[in-house]
């Protein structure tokens, strides 16, 4: 009974207070890109709401000349999708669509589409986007490349495959827990 007892008391809640002005100041690649920084910080603590709307507000301070803009849109949308914001991610994975002719033969807008189709409970087109996806060939630019070590390596492709293959293995799940159902990809020597 004490067992049952302890279990049910509720784990306090996250810290999920931060310095905005330090944050909106960070330059893109401190905000975005460093894994322990920037708005993954608050993520990585369980302040998923909150990392999504720092991400807005970083966005909103650094427009649209901020680098990669899209990815930021694309980020915001995973935050939105983990906490049930389903129309608010869906938009804003739209935003983070490639134009045609940079997204030719990388598959980037496939993986918006299975996502969102995922979202939106459409199976079929998860599918299609998968499909699609996976037919891609590699591109010639990722046919040798050199890890940091400076040997040859071969990066799994088609990125992002396994994340649909995730979607459709835990179909139906909230999109946080199907996002946990993709098999880690590896980096293949040589």
């Amino acid at each position: 009974m004490l067992l049952l007892a302890a279990a049910l008391v509720a784990l306090p809640a996250p810290d999920c207070r931060y310095d905005q002005a330090a944050m909106l100041a960070l330059d893109y690649d401190a905000f975005d890109q460093d894994m322990a920084g920037g708005w993954r910080g608050l993520s990585n603590r369980g302040c998923t709401a909150e990392a999504a709307n720092l991400i807005r507000d970083w966005r909103t301070a650094h427009g649209s000349d901020a680098p990669d803009v899209r990815l930021l849109f694309w980020h915001e949308g995973q935050m939105r999708a983990e906490i049930g914001q389903k129309q608010q991610a869906i938009a804003l994975f739209e935003r983070s669509r490639k134009p045609a002719e940079i997204d030719r033969g990388w598959g980037w807008n496939l993986y918006v589409d299975g996502t969102i189709a995922f979202l939106r409970g459409d199976r079929s087109g998860l599918e299609r986007a998968r499909a699609a996806l996976a037919a891609l060939p590699r591109p010639p630019e990722l046919a040798q490349t050199v890890g940091p070590d400076g040997k040859p390596t071969k990066l799994q492709w088609p990125r992002n495959l396994n994340i649909l293959d995730g979607f459709r293995r835990c179909w139906g799940q909230p999109y946080r827990q199907a996002l946990a159902c993709a098999v880690p990809t590896s980096v293949k020597k040589g």
